[in-house]
């Protein structure tokens, strides 16, 4: 069960940071352009709006990743210290928090879209849709809960992860 989780959840993530990729790319040329064409006069009309639509979805969606891999700020100079089991149960502990955290987190931005859309909620300047990007970010919280709920069930069976 727990390397099937950890399949999709590899899968799901992989698949998350290659669109991120994609569209910080794309988040580059649209800046680069931007500042080409101001220097003639003519600024990108909707820059800064893209650039929080996009970059809102390469945060939500380094999440899982970011996790997977470790790569986020941690103070563990008292975790340290602790015994092997206390250490586990302290691991599970704070997955069962991420998991909590991150499923309301990924409800509540997915009822919000759902707000917007019924609405028709649109951006100012460019007239962009909102309620896309907003379930982007819920569904990288979604996916993180995911790669928290792997992570505990590795502790409660004692296995190393496997990294991306």
């Amino acid at each position: 069960m727990t390397a099937h989780l950890e399949k999709l959840s590899l899968l799901l993530n992989r698949s998350l940071m290659a669109i991120a990729g994609v569209i910080l790319v794309g988040m580059m040329t649209i800046a680069c352009a931007n500042v080409i064409m101001r220097s003639f006069c003519f600024p990108l009309k909707g820059t800064f709006e893209l650039m929080g639509f996009f970059g809102s979805i390469i945060a939500a969606f380094a999440l899982g990743k970011t996790q997977i891999s470790q790569e986020h700020i941690a103070v563990d100079v008292l975790i340290r210290m602790f015994p092997q089991k206390l250490k586990l149960v302290a691991g599970s502990i704070n997955c069962l928090i991420g998991i909590m955290f991150f499923v309301v987190a990924g409800w509540q931005t997915a009822r919000w879209g759902i707000n917007l859309q019924d609405v028709g909620e649109v951006s100012e300047t460019l007239r962009i849709i909102y309620y896309p990007f907003v379930y982007c970010v819920s569904l990288g919280c979604m996916i993180i809960a995911l790669v928290f709920l792997v992570d505990m069930l590795k502790l409660a069976t004692s296995q190393k992860r496997t990294d991306l």
